[in-house]
């Protein structure tokens, strides 16, 4: 008989933060975004698919995405983190995950990112349909929201951006849609 923990829905939360400076490029979502100022970081410094990673893989206990993607590894130098969403999507899958553990379909997803400028709205549309492509999902099952923080900490000083992301998974055989 499956426990109610392995016949249910599961939940992740993410978190992830970058620096801000200036003359580097900032990417949200897979989705190049116009700005004086990008992250700072190992990987192409997407900080809001981090998130949707960390609240991945959350979700189905895998750890986080530190310990599957390390920056003191050199092959994720300057690494575009679609890439790394879809390896994550992978380990969901039954065709990633050959080795007999748990298989999950991604429900939804939701993420809201923290950033004082530029604004975001003009890329939202565009940041949705590049994950949903990436995590082979309807539009309507990814939501990106954008906020400030009324100029203050850090995000409104405009040193940085953090995004927080939620991610609901259930076991494949489940899923009904």
């Amino acid at each position: 008989m499956d426990s109610i923990l392995t016949s249910s829905p599961r939940i992740g939360n993410g978190y992830d933060v970058h620096a801000l400076k200036e003359g580097l490029p900032m990417r949200l979502c897979g989705v190049d975004v116009p700005s004086d100022k990008g992250f700072v970081a190992h990987s192409d410094g997407d900080v809001a698919i981090h998130a949707l990673c960390d609240a991945l893989l959350g979700a189905a206990a895998l750890g986080d995405i530190g310990l599957h993607f390390p920056d003191s590894d050199p092959r994720y130098k300057g690494i575009d983190s679609t890439k790394l969403l879809s390896e994550v999507v992978a380990m969901l899958s039954r065709e990633g995950n050959p080795e007999g553990s748990r298989r999950y379909q991604i429900v939804n997803v939701d993420i809201t990112i923290a950033l004082q400028e530029p604004k975001l709205r003009p890329f939202i549309d565009t940041m949705r349909e590049t994950l949903a492509g990436i995590m082979n999902i309807d539009i309507d099952q990814v939501s990106v929201k954008a906020t400030t923080t009324e100029r203050l900490g850090f995000v409104g000083r405009g040193e940085g951006c953090e995004v927080w992301a939620s991610a609901l998974i259930i076991p494949d055989n489940e899923y009904k849609y």
